[in-house]
């Protein structure tokens, strides 16, 4: 193994490793958000974070909504992980 090799070994990043930790990181902060919406509780719930449904089909702030928001958010998080560690590779990929 040349320098060159381990040099492009230590540059690579896991882009498996990056899609869970950002899709973990985005849909616990909306399940968490959620929860602690609905624990508070009063008349109206959440109506700001309810706007999320719009783009985000079937999500409401009810204990349902908040496992379904985790799962796509979860899902979205990997994809622009999966991304980022895609296009750092790509980036820092060195040709000698």
């Amino acid at each position: 193994m040349n320098r060159n090799d381990e040099l492009n070994t230590l540059l690579k990043l896991n882009a498996r490793a990056w899609g869970i930790a950002i899709g973990l990181l985005l849909g616990l902060g909306l399940f968490l958000a959620t929860v602690v919406l609905l624990l508070k509780g009063g008349s109206t719930v959440g109506p700001h974070l309810a706007l999320i449904g719009a783009y985000l089909p079937g999500y409401r702030v009810t204990w349902s909504g908040a496992f379904i928001g985790f799962v796509y958010l979860f899902v979205i998080g990997y994809a622009i992980g999966r991304l980022i560690g895609g296009v750092y590779n790509a980036l820092v990929r060195t040709d000698g």
